[in-house]
């Protein structure tokens, strides 16, 4: 017999089983039908458990992206923002910013690890009715316990990996406030109350926006830190300036600050725009089109307040300069960085271009005027910067990034997200200020917080460290 007919029987005898198969149930071609039908009856029972178990995968391609994210976020303060702010302050007092920086660096990784972690992220008092929960999530990962190696998170990203890069924020916070009191603290009075702060400011606050609290409840867009990270730390920068007290012989209205190098500012600079590549794309978890998006409207934002803040300084004083340029780029890494996971290329040029003008008013002209001693403008640029991302992030967010359920601002119809937006804000900006006072009082009349006017005069690198920088001969 041909194959030919051989098809058109095997044809018409499948469609015979299939529509008659109750009339010759008792037949062995049923049995052999009825055999399929019952293995793809269990192929199709244990379909959710296969599909759970491949949600549950590694995924190898985000792993790599996480940790080189990890390095990158780390960079960002040691050397970055320890070459930054060391560039700009007087070569006396260099190696305290990068002392400062180093024991940040160490201490605040200790304290994360140990207990930080774990009280931001984990849910065992929320899943208990712990009233605590408000403030902790829970204490049944201190050091990490119980996450094994093969513990995954969003992202299909080991937990462990996870752990580390958001140890990796928590470091760099406190370390901008330095900015605000550099050449003027004492070492071991900055080394307690930065402890104490990240405990109690940074901790509840990352768990009130990333780990499940009361503001992420609520729908605040934060992608990377505007709030948990450059409010946070503005604020409280703002208030030790004015609390410490101004520098001896600081004039407000003259430019009493000389870089001790500013190649140094350029390579901070260099070194902090590089890395916020991976604060801000790798805080999505993912190698994917929103980490994409989130590289592309950081460097634009960078890049045109950068450029915005040359311009200013070029019109208003006939000459740009190297510490403009570098300073706009970081206003507009600050402004861009809650934005990154919700904004379009053109909400980015619009962030950069109005954080460039509204910090340098706030740096050239209030400060000024107010006459407070912010050294390195840590207020200026990423407390006001942090400010402007935080309630333009309600303005331009946009569903062609966060997807057609996602969030939009106000610019797209969206009026409650520019409230909420404003809500987080304030929110962010009282409990950070208040907090900051406490803990000042506290740590200045136990510790002390301010150096004796010699002390000041020699310089925090002979006074606190005794060490210099330079050589008598350079």
């Amino acid at each position: 017999m041909s194959r030919k007919y051989i098809k058109y029987i095997a044809f018409f005898l499948l469609l015979f089983l299939g529509v008659h198969s109750d009339i010759i149930a008792q037949d062995s071609v049923s049995t052999a039908v009825a055999d399929t039908t019952i293995a793809v009856q269990a192929a199709a029972a244990t379909t959710p458990a296969v599909a759970a178990q491949e949600v549950a995968t590694l995924d190898s391609g985000n792993t790599a992206w996480i940790i080189v994210a990890t390095i990158l976020v780390l960079m960002m303060t040691i050397p970055g923002l320890a070459l930054f702010y060391g560039g700009l302050v007087r070569k006396k007092n260099i190696l305290s910013i990068l002392m400062q920086c180093l024991i940040l660096t160490g201490v605040i990784s200790i304290i994360w690890i140990a207990f930080g972690y774990s009280w931001v992220f984990d849910t065992s008092f929320k899943a208990s009715g712990n009233p605590l929960s408000f403030i902790i999530g829970g204490f049944d990962k201190i050091f990490l316990h119980g996450i094994s190696t093969k513990a995954l998170t969003a992202g299909n990203i080991p937990e462990l990996i996870f752990a580390l890069y958001q140890c990796m924020f928590a470091v760099i916070t406190p370390a901008l406030i330095i900015g605000a009191f550099a050449e003027r603290i004492k070492f071991s009075g900055f080394l307690v109350f930065s402890i104490l702060w990240s405990i109690i400011v940074y901790n509840p606050m990352a768990h009130w926006v990333w780990g499940g609290g009361w503001l992420q409840q609520m729908g605040a867009l934060d992608f990377a830190g505007g709030t948990v990270v450059h409010i946070n730390a503005g604020i409280s920068a703002l208030v030790m300036a004015v609390m410490l007290g101004c520098r001896k012989g600081y004039k407000a209205n003259e430019h009493t600050l000389t870089p001790n190098s500013t190649p140094f500012v350029f390579i901070g600079t260099a070194l902090l725009w590089l890395g916020w590549m991976g604060f801000n794309a790798g805080s999505g978890l993912a190698a994917d089109g929103l980490a994409a998006n989130a590289f592309l409207v950081t460097h634009m934002a960078a890049c045109v307040s950068a450029v915005t803040w040359m311009a200013l300084e070029w019109f208003l004083y006939k000459k740009p300069t190297t510490i403009g340029f570098c300073t706009g780029a970081v206003a507009g890494l600050v402004a861009i960085t809650p934005a990154a996971g919700t904004v379009d290329v053109a909400g980015s040029i619009f962030i950069g271009l109005a954080t460039a003008v509204i910090c340098f008013c706030m740096v050239a002209y209030a400060k000024p005027k107010l006459k407070y001693d912010d050294t390195l403008d840590a207020f200026g640029v990423h407390g006001i910067g942090g400010i402007i991302g935080s309630i333009l992030t309600g303005v331009f967010a946009t569903r062609v990034i966060t997807g057609e359920s996602g969030a939009q601002g106000a610019l797209y119809g969206d009026w409650h997200q520019l409230w909420v937006q404003i809500v987080a804000t304030l929110a962010a900006i009282i409990y950070s200020a208040v907090l900051t006072i406490i803990l000042f009082y506290i740590v200045n009349k136990t510790i002390g917080l301010r150096v004796s006017k010699q002390a000041e005069s020699d310089g925090l690198d002979i006074s606190q460290h005794g060490e210099i920088a330079y050589s008598e001969n350079e």
